[in-house]
């Protein structure tokens, strides 16, 4: 299965803290901003207001729906994943009306692009529910989730890695802000919201080396090795599979900067490898988003997954039920990118398409204030 790249996507010419703010600066609106991400494993909303340079949440939701479920088999959304996904769809709905939300964005990813009946998908939404979702580009995608992570990035990094896993896909974005003052770096990687092919201007741009999505996520990756029975056998060419599709990837390619290098990962597994780390049974965003990983306690998290065997990540509480079936492909894919880029840190950010989405709405709009994040 090999990398999606849209027409135009890929390698560019080279001739050419945190979004959630707690920041107490009035808001500039009292409108309410709405995003909402429907996954191939989950469905996904945030309602906010804008607040100084960020935002505050006021509302949330979040569900498993397997939307993906059977994909892989059939090349289609089956009956029951697009039921579950509407009942999800229902409850947002009720949200957003009790909210009385007018400015939203609502999307869907990996699963709705690669079916057949994506499509038809989501009419039968629009119909049943009244929302109108866009299945949006992998190249979006792959934008939302730099923006969201801006504000994890050290003023001394100079290239920088976004990692998104998906449950259908995986991003990455490799961006070079060595020609950035440090000062102005969160902001340059910001304005990528406009696109990585971005305009000339007189302010300081961070520069998109190349960017790949990988039609692998935690849920696409393990249906590809369901039938492999040995739990360390599966786990091991779930990683060497996923490496191989990276061999497009330009940086994978060239030798790479381990100095002022930095590695950003936001995915429902990369904060569960944070949570076990940190042996939290309960989790606490506050103490994952932002926390910085080295290898080794990455190495030894996994490696405590894989004693464990599929029984003992059923019962654990720091996985939890809903993601035991899908740590250990997750976990595949990021001690790949691990063994690919060697570097002593990985930044893990709890954020993802929905921040991305609600930043994108609200800097069109004009309403955040200008500042450091």
């Amino acid at each position: 299965m090999a990398p999606k790249r849209p027409q135009g996507a890929g390698a560019l010419d080279k001739d050419k803290k945190p979004a959630l703010s707690p920041a107490p600066v009035p808001s500039r609106s009292s409108e309410l901003y709405a995003a909402l991400d429907l996954g191939t494993n989950s469905c996904r909303m945030l309602i906010a207001q804008p607040k100084g340079s960020g935002f505050h949440v006021v509302d949330s939701f979040s569900k498993s729906v397997q939307l993906g479920a059977g994909l892989e088999k059939t090349g289609r959304l089956s009956r029951g994943s697009m039921t579950r996904t509407i009942q999800a769809l229902r409850i947002c709905q009720q949200k957003l009306r009790r909210n009385k939300v007018r400015q939203m964005r609502l999307v869907a990813t990996e699963a709705c692009r690669r079916a057949l009946n994506g499509d038809e998908f989501m009419k039968r939404v629009t119909r049943e529910t009244g929302l109108r979702l866009d299945i949006i580009t992998p190249e979006e995608e792959a934008q939302l989730a730099v923006i969201s992570c801006a504000p994890l990035v050290s003023e001394k990094t100079e290239n920088l890695l976004v990692v998104d896993i998906g449950g259908g896909s995986t991003e990455l974005v490799w961006i070079d802000v060595s020609k950035v003052p440090r000062k102005d770096r969160t902001q340059a990687i910001m304005r990528l919201h406009t696109g990585f092919k971005q305009a000339k201007t007189d302010l300081p741009a961070a520069k998109v080396v190349d960017w790949i999505s990988v039609p692998l996520g935690v849920a696409t990756l393990r249906d590809q090795f369901n039938d492999v029975e040995d739990d360390a056998a599966r786990f091991a060419l779930m990683s060497w599979f996923f490496e191989e599709n990276l061999t497009d990837f330009t940086p994978y390619q060239s030798a790479q900067p381990q100095e002022r290098f930095q590695i950003v990962g936001t995915s429902g597994t990369v904060t569960t490898v944070a949570a076990s780390h940190l042996g939290l049974r309960r989790y606490d965003r506050t103490k994952v988003d932002g926390l910085r990983m080295t290898s080794d306690q990455i190495d030894k998290v996994i490696h405590s997954y894989l004693a464990m065997g599929p029984g003992g990540r059923r019962v654990d509480p720091r996985i939890g039920q809903d993601r035991s079936a899908l740590i250990m492909s997750g976990a595949a894919i990021l001690q790949a990118l691990m063994r690919c880029w060697p570097t002593d840190r990985l930044s893990v950010a709890d954020r993802g398409l929905r921040e991305g989405l609600l930043y994108a709405q609200m800097t069109e709009d004009g309403v955040l204030e200008q500042g450091p994040y």
